[in-house]
């Protein structure tokens, strides 16, 4: 199994691009970004936190739409990267080990890929890697936002649904989670938010 680096990384979203030119990759270059800044203060692989960022979204040259989380875990599994790299594309989109606490709606049941998907996110053990990229996706577009201004964002262009209230309420205790590790609000860390708004 191959070990990947966060230049490798950004290698492949800009080949994803290329690839893909409805897809701006600037979105997995902030997570990534965040995921370090996290992983620094509380003593973590900042190299692997970055890199995890990066691709999470990986699928997306593929295919823009949900199925971007198996197809992004199939592409790197093909290109015999460590399993990390692969589940980083499943877990996160899904909080709590719930395919069910996701943004925009709860995923159908029709998918070729439910089943599986289903039942590796909820019997994987979240990484404390995973669980930052799980917040990160949620406070990044092209830029760093607070979670609750990317949630809202996120419900304006996207709709609320039935599982929308578990999804923010999950994201919440998550971001309450990291803000315990680092023993301060995370926002902390990011000047670009402090500025916008304190």
């Amino acid at each position: 199994m191959k070990s990947l680096s966060s230049a490798e990384a950004l290698l492949m979203l800009k080949k994803g691009e290329k690839l893909n030119s409805s897809w701006s990759a600037d979105h997995s270059r902030r997570v990534g970004e965040a995921a370090a800044r996290i992983a620094k203060v509380i003593n973590l692989d900042v190299e692997k936190a970055r890199t995890l960022g990066y691709i999470h979204d990986i699928g997306k040259q593929f295919d823009l739409g949900s199925s971007h989380v198996i197809i992004g875990y199939e592409y790197m599994k093909s290109l015999g990267y460590e399993e990390e790299y692969a589940n980083i594309c499943l877990t996160h989109s899904f909080l709590n080990n719930d395919i069910n606490c996701v943004a925009a709606g709860i995923p159908s049941k029709k998918s070729d890929s439910y089943i599986f998907v289903n039942d590796f996110v909820k019997n994987h053990k979240y990484t404390i890697y995973e669980e930052i990229i799980n917040l990160c996706d949620l406070m990044c577009t092209d830029e760093f936002m607070t979670l609750e201004e990317r949630l809202i964002e996120i419900i304006t262009r996207r709709g609320a649904y039935s599982n929308t209230q578990y999804h923010v309420n999950e994201a919440l205790k998550l971001k309450e989670k990291i803000d315990n590790l680092i023993g301060k609000n995370l926002y902390s860390l990011f000047p670009e938010i402090v500025n916008r708004y304190y």
